[in-house]
């Protein structure tokens, strides 16, 4: 089997290629790597596997030079001649910010990006499979507090908080206009916070999240919201577990489901004492991140609910050198606040039902495996590129 990859040198991608290289049935992996020359492609792919010390094979795994946002992708792919016995396509490139500043080119890397390799694979005559890592979350905001399946997505109505979101939806409903039902295998992890081993995580996406709050300790969200979180090396390894399995649909949750979701409540409580140097975690409602703002802006009113939690205000006047830091927190971290209040689940019986995964491990496990790398997280430059 001969695999192109995209999303290599990211957080989910890069697991996924550390995985399918072990695997004796995947003959040559051709990853898309964003570089000038193809010793510096190489090197990038390398620093992959080093990280965890991981066997790399370069005579099974090439670099593919090139860019998702350049207009002229799918006329270099065309013409590569190392490219016209692929097997599988696995698309998992994508720009996952948050920040509105970034939404055109969130577009352009999810919508135009993923549209040049979708042209590119419907010439590829030994085409079997085309993988598109997508997102549980494309059923957007107004699905709320319930379990949410695979067919109750992708609804063209549905309201996203973000452009990532929208623009996963829109493009997997391209492919599927595009590329024959046969051909297709589209994966939608939940949330991937972190890693269940004891290993330096590939990238502090969403456990900036937590490390964030860790620092704060009070917080303006509901503690029993439910929450689906998987580690990283968990989806991936489902991810794969499904290409080559005997699959009985097109569309997958890779999720916690209800038999491994956390809390929020549980997920602090399994850190709290880690860091007994910080006030206890305080949850307090939604409606206060407003006062938290004013604070911050030295505009609080005095009558305002927010100053019943002095010691709190106490501690951040401490650790912050001025207040503009916590404005910069506030910011990155609102979106993902308003993610947990939705309250979200996703089924994962089919996924359950075509491989032999099993249910992920509990995020308020599993995290503490992450615990020591919170601290070395600077969650000012995250808040900056959530």
């Amino acid at each position: 089997m001969n695999i192109f990859l995209t999303g290599a040198t990211g957080f989910l991608g890069g697991e996924l290629l550390v995985v399918l290289s072990k695997r004796l049935d995947v003959d040559k992996i051709f990853c898309l790597v964003r570089s000038n020359n193809e010793e510096e492609g190489l090197a990038r792919i390398e620093k992959i596997f080093k990280l965890h010390d991981d066997y790399f094979d370069e005579k099974k795994i090439f670099p593919v030079l090139g860019n998702l946002i350049d207009d002229n992708i799918q006329n270099q792919l065309e013409t590569n001649p190392n490219l016209q016995d692929i097997d599988v396509i696995i698309h998992s490139a994508a720009n996952t910010s948050f920040s509105k500043i970034y939404d055109d080119l969130v577009e352009k890397v999810n919508i135009h990006g993923f549209n040049s390799i979708l042209q590119w694979s419907k010439g590829l005559k030994s085409l079997k499979t085309f993988v598109y890592v997508g997102t549980a979350t494309i059923c957007g905001k107004g699905v709320t507090h319930c379990l949410v399946h695979e067919d109750d997505s992708p609804n063209i109505n549905s309201k996203h908080f973000v452009k990532y979101t929208f623009t996963k939806m829109t493009s997997e409903m391209m492919l599927r206009k595009e590329l024959p039902e046969d051909k297709i295998l589209v994966v939608r992890p939940s949330i991937i916070m972190g890693d269940s081993r004891e290993l330096i995580p590939r990238s502090p996406v969403i456990l900036w999240t937590l490390a964030t709050l860790n620092l704060m300790r009070l917080v303006p969200v509901n503690p029993a919201a439910k929450l689906d979180i998987i580690p990283v090396d968990y989806a991936a390894n489902s991810i794969v577990a499904l290409l080559f399995a005997k699959r009985h649909y097109t569309t997958y949750h890779v999720s916690s489901g209800e038999a491994s979701m956390t809390d929020s409540k549980k997920v602090t409580d399994s850190i709290e004492d880690k860091f007994p140097d910080k006030p206890v975690f305080k949850f307090v409602q939604r409606a206060l991140m407003s006062q938290m703002k004013n604070w911050s802006r030295n505009r609080l009113q005095p009558e305002s609910e927010l100053h019943d939690h002095g010691e709190y205000l106490d501690y951040w006047n401490s650790i912050f050198e001025d207040n503009s830091k916590l404005r910069i927190l506030f910011a990155g971290l609102e979106p993902y606040i308003e993610f947990i209040e939705l309250g979200q689940i996703f089924d994962n019986s089919r996924l359950l039902e075509d491989t032999d995964m099993g249910n992920s491990i509990p995020a308020d496990i599993y995290i503490n495996n992450s615990i020591k790398f919170l601290d070395k997280i600077d969650v000012f430059e995250g808040a900056l590129d959530p």
